[in-house]
């Protein structure tokens, strides 16, 4: 009996020096998260995403982003670095281009290249032949370490993000192990770049940013739209006229974590959230301390992804315009939304598979 709580107690005493002092990559800062109000209006649970079907993607995985090229196919990054095309009634699908890492932001300009956010390799450019530019990867002397969207403008200029500086994807595990690290740290290592093809000139337009995500344009080129994952809220960001350089918060206390930002037809704006709120991580956004023991859990209690799909249409202002959810997530994971006039497809960041909804199903 006297051995046995003798090892009972030394096996307490390390677990108890194990999760107080055992390095942790994460140096968690203190935060105030905003109450989680959960799905009340405009954000009301609803099933209008119930009758999205799958378009199969040949086995490729993770599908996080969709760009419609002029020659009637979709383009979609894959996780295992493959950009396929196929059309949108999912036939002819084929591999356009292998281009490493994890692509996941997919844009054309106007000329016809497809630029690519690859999480650790930074902004790269596929011409319409196939071949493959790493344009930047890196800035002011600093690694891109997670190039997640990006958004062209009609002069050519490329904005990109890079979600974190810190934790970088191909040292992480991937990209959602990076994001959960970020998240739980709250440290402010996004930033937001501007690319100048015509210069080669890469500059920092916004940084602090906890988890920059998701970016868009607005189709009068006057300003940004950018997501700011680990802070549930949606930005705004003046290119031009007198608030030029300035950041507003357009839509905060999002009930999840927002994602990719497209832009939609008729100047709306698509974001996808691709997981719903964590009641630990709210609750201990002030407790530093114990969110680095929440680390040192193992992987299966500390926080993580709960399957959904929730993606949402904004204005320019921030105006919830749509709110579309399927309570039974059959698409779960959502990153987005690529619209065309007849349809829309859905974007996430696992699963084998593309969502279509036609718009004349939407309820």
């Amino acid at each position: 009996m006297k051995k046995t709580a003798t090892a009972t107690l030394t096996f307490l005493l390390l677990l108890l020096l194990y999760l107080l002092l055992w390095p942790v990559p994460v140096s968690p800062v203190a935060w105030d998260a905003p109450q989680d109000l959960g799905l009340v209006d405009p954000f009301k649970a609803n099933d209008r995403l119930s009758l999205a079907r799958p378009v199969s993607i040949d086995g490729y995985d993770g599908p996080e982003d969709i760009a419609g090229g002029k020659d009637g196919f979709l383009y979609a990054s894959t996780l295992s670095g493959h950009i396929i095309r196929i059309r949108e009634n999912g036939l002819d699908l084929s591999v356009f281009a292998d281009v490493g890492g994890r692509p996941l932001g997919l844009e054309f300009d106007s000329q016809g290249n497809l630029y690519v956010a690859n999480a650790p390799l930074g902004l790269q450019r596929i011409s319409p032949d196939g071949s493959i530019e790493t344009l930047v990867s890196e800035v002011n002397g600093e690694d891109i370490s997670y190039a997640d969207d990006l958004a062209v403008a009609d002069d050519g200029r490329v904005f990109f993000s890079d979600a974190s500086s810190k934790f970088n994807p191909a040292t992480t595990g991937g990209p959602y192990d990076a994001s959960l690290l970020d998240i739980l740290e709250h440290g402010g290592h996004g930033r937001i770049f501007e690319y100048s093809p015509m210069t080669g000139h890469t500059r920092v337009l916004m940084e602090g940013l906890n988890f920059a995500n998701g970016v868009a344009i607005s189709e009068d080129q006057q300003f940004l739209i950018v997501n700011e994952t680990g802070h549930y809220r949606v930005l705004k960001f003046w290119l031009e006229g007198p608030n030029a350089g300035t950041t507003e918060v357009i839509l905060d206390n999002l009930p999840g974590f927002p994602d990719n930002v497209n832009n939609g037809l008729e100047g709306k704006f698509w974001i996808g959230l691709v997981a719903p709120r964590n009641k630990m991580l709210d609750d201990l956004s002030d407790s530093p301390f114990l969110r680095k023991i929440v680390q040192r859990l193992p992987a299966i209690m500390r926080p993580k992804a709960v399957p959904s799909s929730h993606v949402i249409a904004i204005s320019g202002d921030g105006e919830v315009l749509m709110n579309l959810q399927d309570t039974t997530a059959k698409f779960p994971a959502l990153t987005g939304v690529y619209e065309t006039r007849q349809s829309l497809y859905l974007t996430a960041l696992f699963g084998k598979r593309i969502g279509k909804l036609d718009k004349k199903d939407l309820r």
